[in-house]
């Protein structure tokens, strides 16, 4: 219960501190002073609100939150033995896949890539995908099968199926960690791979270790940051995006520290 109410709290937090939330909040309080005679109060949070507009449009702020998070974890670390590897779900378009029945991945799908990439690397390992629907939606309903389109798409790739392992319920980044562990139990001496994107890298880093897996090495993959100069130029899309991944990421680990996630 406790789990879930998490999961409900963290959804609506993360839809509050969006830019673009902030952006219409103030346009409306904006219209809203103006509406009750308030018109300088009105002219300062319109302002407010186009300046940031305007700001985002122009400017990838989020890149220089997101490049320190994305830097942790070295790239492509050398690796001895490897036992597993775990690949983090949030790459697929489930519902995309459910309805076309072919497999489809978002801009995540890079995590699908390189797991199979280790997976053919590693022949002797083991290839474990966690993830079910992290979707406000979907509670309390039939979820879509991540797990099950996650394996069509390893097995595509050339990965046997008997080599595939998955976990199909967890929600968050906390319960991969747990779910995975009861699941695959490793032993002291096993290593194990972590494949997710490089800004998720120190929350699943943080989770996998506080749910008590031995050895766990990091893969990250699937970099959103570039160059702040090269990002100057009209792409609010984008700049939006970034930044709201840096902000969901700095107060998720914030969250996760503490509360032992």
């Amino acid at each position: 219960m406790m789990d879930t109410g998490f999961f409900i709290l963290s959804k609506l937090v993360g839809a509050l501190l969006r830019a673009e939330t902030w952006i219409v909040l103030l346009l409306l309080l904006g219209a809203w002073a103006g509406w009750r005679g308030r018109v300088r109060l009105g002219r300062i949070l319109s302002g407010l609100g186009i300046a940031l507009l305007l700001t985002l449009c122009v400017f990838p702020v989020g890149e220089l939150l997101l490049r320190p998070i994305e830097a942790r974890y070295p790239v492509a670390p050398p690796l001895g033995k490897v036992d597993g590897i775990i690949v983090l779900g949030g790459g697929e378009r489930a519902g995309r896949a459910l309805r076309w029945g072919l497999p489809q991945t978002n801009e995540a799908g890079e995590r699908f890539i390189e797991g199979a990439a280790l997976a053919h690397a590693y022949p002797q390992a083991r290839l474990l995908f966690t993830g079910g629907s992290g979707a406000l939606g979907d509670l309390g309903r039939a979820q879509v099968p991540q797990a099950q389109m996650a394996a069509q798409l390893f097995t595509a790739l050339g990965i046997a199926p008997d080599r595939i392992l998955l976990e199909r319920t967890s929600r968050n980044t906390a319960e991969n960690a747990r779910n995975s562990m009861a699941l695959i139990q490793p032993k002291p001496e096993e290593v194990w791979v972590l494949v997710t994107s490089a800004f998720h890298m120190r929350r699943a880093m943080r989770s996998f270790r506080s749910a008590g897996w031995p050895n766990i090495v990091a893969w990250p993959v699937d970099h959103r940051s570039g160059s702040f100069r090269v990002g100057i130029g009209w792409n609010l899309a984008r700049n939006l995006h970034v930044l709201n991944t840096a902000t969901k990421e700095t107060i998720g680990l914030m969250a996760y520290k503490m509360t032992g996630r």
